[in-house]
């Protein structure tokens, strides 16, 4: 049977989102969606209720002094993770002016939305969201119960396709509660994805530690120009380049280095690990004028081999995966790959990339592929419950930061006013947060409109 065209499959999502909103439109028509019923909206989102499990919360939440002592360290991680994501957009939005429109974000890349995001992949996407936001509500209604603060119900957030859960609480309760106690609910949500986060990060760590080995130490060669030097020395997309004119290539900037002192028309040794013969392969290459493929007369008496690299190299990647303090570019550069590695098409590790390595030790006579699936998931995992933590941390209604910023303030204006009224408190602190929300969605906005002036 043949696969469904991009034609089809746009269809077929149309098809369903416009069933999804005949039904919504029915049930709504019908009486049996309302805010006191099993069934309400969220905006375009159908919510549906259920009192079941307020006893799994009750129980889990019985122990108080140690969800009181973590919720309380989630507050200062809120806290902390608002001013690392504000100072990250107010460093962006001054970037912005500096790049050109042709590589200016597309709006697409707004929305950490699996599918929709060209970055983030449906599949790996759809279950680490569903995971992350389920257990982020779920410790929402946990730290409330743990605080005395009421649960009206749980239940699952559907959009098309189930997207979600929430836990709603009682707002009565919550707008009583003493301010430390509120803060400790807002924040159990982002304190709950960035435990999930480090979770995950090191379930990885450990699959990939052990189970994981380059084929060689060097350059992984992602793609070679038809017709170059490296192509009629039958170099191809999966191997890895040791040595270069008698000098070892360990990284990409060795053999860059390498290559760099070396001339058109010069016949060089090169050794590499092809992963078509399973082993190492030495042989010469005569190197063809840069200029040839650049069209810049100054590059006439250089060397061209004619390939381009991985981002890092296969053993650098592994470094990175297990443990990016570890990196040899450094503890920040090495964090930063990490985060960066779906930008660079290295997550998923699929295809090309996966011919880099093979498997040892207990994995050894495992299937790759089904092996990198669940390292994959991992990795995706621990990245979208990052992502999660961070941007619920941002001080935007309706997010959990939205309401720990505005506690903060009052908390703040109290001890600096304290004369004024509870009412005047909130006045204060309700527009102290709307200001701080319409900063931060024109601090977002500005990353795809500033190029562009």
């Amino acid at each position: 049977m043949a696969g469904l065209s991009e034609l089809d499959g746009w269809a077929i999502a149309l098809g369903l989102v416009a069933l999804y909103a005949a039904v919504v439109a029915y049930l709504y028509r019908s009486g049996r969606i309302g805010p006191d019923r099993a069934l309400s909206l969220f905006g375009p989102a159908l919510m549906m209720k259920t009192q079941r499990g307020r006893g799994f919360l009750d129980r889990v939440g019985r122990f108080r002094r140690f969800w009181s002592v973590a919720s309380a360290a989630g507050v200062a991680l809120a806290a902390a993770a608002m001013i690392i994501v504000v100072a990250v957009l107010l460093l962006d939005a001054v970037l912005a002016t500096q790049v050109p429109a042709s590589a200016a974000p597309s709006p697409s890349e707004a929305l950490a939305l699996p599918g929709l995001n060209p970055i983030i992949p449906l599949g790996y996407g759809i279950v680490a969201i569903v995971v992350g936001i389920v257990l982020h509500e779920l410790a929402h209604g946990i730290v409330a119960r743990s605080q005395r603060i009421g649960v009206k119900s749980l239940g699952i957030l559907w959009l098309v396709v189930p997207i979600g859960a929430f836990v709603e609480q009682d707002d009565e309760e919550m707008t009583r509660a003493p301010r430390f106690r509120r803060r400790r609910v807002a924040a159990a949500g982002v304190l709950a994805n960035f435990v999930l986060a480090v979770v995950f990060f090191f379930a990885l760590s450990a699959l990939v530690a052990g189970s994981v080995q380059p084929n060689a130490t060097g350059a992984g060669v992602a793609y070679v120009v038809d017709g170059s030097p490296a192509a009629n020395a039958s170099l191809a997309a999966g191997d890895i380049i040791t040595v270069v004119n008698g000098t070892p290539t360990p990284t990409n900037t060795a053999l860059f280095t390498a290559l760099a002192n070396t001339t058109a028309g010069e016949t060089v040794p090169i050794t590499f690990f092809s992963a078509h013969q399973g082993g190492l392969v030495s042989t010469t290459v005569t190197l063809a004028s840069r200029a040839q493929y650049t069209g810049n007369a100054s590059d006439a008496k250089d060397g061209f081999l004619g390939i381009a690299t991985l981002f890092i190299s296969p053993a650098d990647l592994k470094s990175v995966l297990v443990f990016p303090p570890t990196s040899p570019s450094g503890t920040l550069i090495g964090g930063t790959e990490w985060i960066v590695l779906p930008l660079a098409g290295l997550e998923p590790i699929a295809g090309t990339t996966q011919g880099y390595y093979h498997l040892v030790g207990p994995f050894a006579g495992a299937d790759p592929g089904t092996f990198w699936i669940v390292a994959n998931l991992l990795y995706w995992l621990a990245w979208m419950n990052l992502l999660l933590g961070l941007s619920n941390a941002l001080p935007l209604v309706p997010l959990d930061g939205g309401l720990l910023f505005r506690d903060f303030i009052a908390g703040a204006a109290n001890r600096i006013r304290p004369a004024w009224s509870p009412e005047r408190l909130n006045r204060f602190s309700g527009a102290a947060t709307a200001v701080a929300s319409v900063t931060v969605v024109g601090l977002l906005v500005w990353q795809f409109v500033g190029p562009q002036l």
